[in-house]
């Protein structure tokens, strides 16, 4: 397999991902205190949002250099 065609599959995966789901959450330390024998520590769930025309262009972006690949 081409590294092109591997290209155009990680694309179009990622963007059957961004449809499917739309975005991911990941978990982030924002603060840490150690006084003594107490710890604190806080942690703040981030949320990103993939938008929609991204994740419709990635398809399709995979989808033509597939089928331009297939031509060449």
């Amino acid at each position: 397999m081409t590294p092109l065609k591997t290209l155009a599959l990680i694309l179009i995966a990622g963007g059957m991902f961004g449809l499917a789901y739309g975005g991911f959450s990941y978990i982030k330390d924002t603060h840490r205190a150690d006084i003594g024998p107490l710890h604190v520590k806080v942690d703040e769930k981030q949320q990103v949002d993939i938008p929609l025309w991204i994740s419709i262009g990635a398809i399709g972006g995979g989808i033509l250099i597939l089928v331009s690949s297939r031509k060449g």
